[in-house]
């Protein structure tokens, strides 16, 4: 079985993931959608594997996202040979994808794409998810680095740990006396019944909370879900439920009086780590030195940070 993954076939793979179809791949290529579809069919019977899925849009398959991720790494090598030969020409930025978690996002991760140095040139495109699911988007090459809830390394790239984010159980002070009932009623007991406030679907940290307390039962169905950082955190403060707030946005607000902590000795920390495509790529260094500053001056201490 021959092993060698010719280039064009290879790139021509990536743009039909990239434009959805064979026919936009086509067009992007400037080249037949038959062509584009010898290329791909050529392709799986090199790897002897199937390797799109042939809906609309085209899906890779688990064999098609390594095909994928080898894509992308490839074009991105590309890239920075080009740039440090001077063969760019037309002064084109390098982009770099980036998956990060929505709170991570709201508080310490942009101050460190702004220590990247300017000469380089960097565009970033950021997608955000929930901590525990970035590592999806680098395992199917959607992006170049992650900032992840997993210390386990995707294949293909290296992981360092960062240190904690710590949540801190809140509501406003009229939430907490219209639910939580006297300062000694134990949390536990009222807590299940009171609305909260979550991020999405995938954000278990107040069931988790509420696990904990309760040995093991979740958080009631009362829930209000609100995609923004921000949005979570004037939700609670607005008294529409209570939340697992990050530390650094609900300190002011607890100073201020707008906040209480429903439970001092009770902070959840989430680990983050900083994984990224095993490339010699100095934008990729670059930016990984910058997340990884920032991150020991903000977040606190992990195992490995």
């Amino acid at each position: 079985m021959m092993t060698e993954l010719p280039l064009d076939q290879v790139r021509t793979l990536l743009a039909v993931v990239d434009e959805g179809t064979f026919d936009a791949a086509a067009t992007a290529l400037h080249v037949t959608p038959s062509a584009v579809s010898q290329r791909v069919k050529a392709l799986e019977q090199r790897t002897g594997r199937v390797l799109l899925m042939r809906t609309k849009p085209v899906r890779p398959t688990e064999s098609g996202e390594v095909v994928v991720r080898f894509a992308r790494q490839l074009a991105r090598l590309e890239r920075d040979a080009r740039a440090e030969l001077g063969l760019t020409g037309s002064g084109e930025p390098t982009r770099l994808s980036i998956a990060v978690n929505s709170d991570s996002l709201a508080t310490w991760f942009l101050p460190a794409l702004t220590r990247v140095p300017e000469e380089l040139r960097l565009c970033f495109e950021l997608r955000r998810e929930d901590q525990d699911h970035t590592a999806t988007l680098l395992r199917e090459g959607l992006v170049m680095a992650a900032v992840t809830s997993s210390p386990d390394a995707v294949t293909g790239c290296s992981v360092r740990a960062l240190g904690r984010m710590r949540y801190l159980p809140v509501a406003s002070p009229g939430f907490a006396g219209r639910w939580f009932g006297p300062p000694k009623t134990p949390l536990r007991d009222v807590v299940g019944d009171a609305p909260l406030v979550v991020f999405d679907r995938n954000d278990g940290l107040q069931d988790d909370f509420v696990r904990a307390l309760r040995g093991g039962r979740g958080a009631g169905p009362l829930r209000h879900f609100m995609p923004t950082s921000e949005g979570f955190v004037d939700a609670v403060v607005a008294g529409m439920g209570w939340g697992m707030v990050p530390e650094v946005q609900a300190e002011p607000l607890l100073r201020d009086g707008r906040l209480v902590n429903l439970a001092p000795d009770r902070a959840v920390d989430v680990p983050l780590f900083w994984q990224q495509w095993k490339l010699d790529s100095p934008a990729l260094a670059a930016v990984a030195a910058a997340v990884a500053a920032v991150a020991a001056e903000m977040l606190a201490p992990g195992p490995g940070s």
